[in-house]
């Protein structure tokens, strides 16, 4: 049997495991600021974020669009880095 892989990039990541990671990433402050909703600027927490974003489908497409803008940067500076650096993927 062959296993099909899912071409759309969100599949089997959770709305908190996008929300984490953006909060990782950006921290509240400034992921209030690119997303203008008052779950991340006022008393901002994962849980609040949650039960926000999955009755509110704009905004879960803003915080999906955002995670996904966040894996492409992530993957392009991981890109450069690695040719950048010759020695980068040298082992001791």
């Amino acid at each position: 049997m062959t296993e099909h892989k899912s071409k759309d990039p969100l599949h089997g990541v959770t709305l908190e495991m996008q929300v984490t990671e953006l909060v990782n990433h950006y921290g509240w402050a400034k992921l209030g600021n690119i997303i203008k909703i008052n779950c991340f600027n006022k008393d901002p927490s994962i849980k609040s974020s949650l039960k926000f974003l999955r009755r509110t489908p704009w905004a879960r497409a803003e915080v999906e669009a955002l995670y996904l803008d966040m894996l492409e940067d992530d993957s392009m500076d991981n890109a450069n880095s690695s040719s950048d650096d010759p020695w980068g993927n040298h082992r001791i």
